[in-house]
């Protein structure tokens, strides 16, 4: 426990880690979100090599209101990270028999932890091959990735199964995180994530 300078309690939650295993690698090498399976993915300080989203920066949209639409930025989505149980989870949710991490831009699905989309910001990924991840939060769905649901599922109705993605994934659609350490990620590797410690900011 701690006292801040306005006399209030706060509890610090202390760091830990977890462990899960790399289950599948996807990359978008066409001009275009949805990705495709690979078994490797080379990582440079730009993201995965060629990807969509490589580049070290971006610009902004949606997610960022406070800037002028297409205002250039630092890139800190580099990669989309899905969890299985959570995919599953999603696709029951909306009644589909599968949810495919390529069909919503997924580059990296893990499983073996649990809450991924939960992960606070900061939290590092540590995977077995040398790479390492900074996580920067929760990866919002949006209508755009769940017409690509619509698409690829072939549901009768596009608008509505793109609002029901956004309704059932909220907080369990993922994670985006950036390259703070380049290399290889393999399928099958083990990730090793340390969570920093938490507190909630009260003013």
């Amino acid at each position: 426990m701690m006292t801040d300078l306005f006399g209030n309690r706060d509890e610090i939650v202390p760091s830990r880690k977890v462990s899960g295993r790399v289950i599948g690698l996807f990359e978008a090498l066409d001009r275009d979100f949805v990705t495709s399976p690979t078994d490797s993915l080379e990582l440079t300080f730009d993201g995965i090599v060629g990807d969509f989203h490589a580049g070290q920066t971006r610009r902004s949209g949606g997610r960022e209101p406070w800037y002028p639409r297409g205002t250039e930025m630092r890139n800190e989505r580099h990669l989309s990270i899905l969890s299985a149980d959570e995919l599953d989870e999603i696709a029951a949710g909306m009644g589909l028999p599968q949810l495919k991490a390529e069909w919503i831009g997924g580059n990296t699905v893990i499983s073996g932890i649990p809450s991924l989309s939960m992960l606070p910001p900061r939290s590092l990924m540590f995977f077995e091959g040398g790479v390492t991840l900074k996580v920067d939060g929760q990866n919002a769905p949006c209508k755009i990735a769940g017409r690509s649901i619509a698409s690829h599922a072939g549901t009768p109705d596009e608008t509505t199964t793109a609002l029901d993605f956004v309704r059932v994934s909220k907080r369990s659609r993922g994670i985006v995180a950036w390259v703070e350490k380049p290399g290889i990620i393999r399928a099958g590797e083990k990730v090793d994530i340390r969570i920093p410690e938490q507190w909630i900011y009260r003013v």
